[in-house]
């Protein structure tokens, strides 16, 4: 990790009074921590804009597994693409409803279609990919 280096900015004090609250209501220590985290997420979303990085991210899906087909045509999936996805985890949520949350990792292009092809599925009630980073290029 490099050398910390202070600077200032300049803020308008309705905005300032704004972040502040952000700031508890988060939980972060102090101003310059909350930063530190906006500046991340930034640079973690340019790189998945980028799309040729290797990132890590989680696809959270939601179906009713009586839907004919369905559980087969999303394993199938996920077996298309064995090497992307590190790890699953289902969930019964009741009698009807399934939660499934997959690991990946790979290209954020790749990542991206992959997570595309399991919610499309024609069945899935809710889905949603959940961009993160290896943390590598933060420091």
């Amino acid at each position: 990790m490099g050398e910390t280096i202070r600077f200032g900015i300049s803020i308008d004090d309705g905005l300032l009074e704004r972040f502040d609250r952000l700031v508890t209501e988060k939980g972060f220590i102090n101003r310059s921590e909350a930063i530190r985290d906006l500046i991340r997420d930034a640079l973690v979303e340019q790189t998945w804009e980028a799309g040729d990085e290797e990132t890590v991210g989680t696809v959270t899906l939601v179906y009713d597994h009586h839907v004919h087909d369905l559980a087969d045509r999303l394993t199938a999936i996920q077996h298309d693409h064995h090497d992307r996805i590190i790890s699953t985890l289902h969930v019964h949520l009741d009698h009807h409803n399934c939660l499934e949350v997959l690991v990946v990792k790979g290209k954020a292009s790749q990542i991206k279609a992959i997570a595309d092809s399991l919610i499309g599925v024609k069945g899935v009630k809710h889905g949603k990919l959940v961009m993160t980073t290896t943390g590598r290029e933060l420091g």
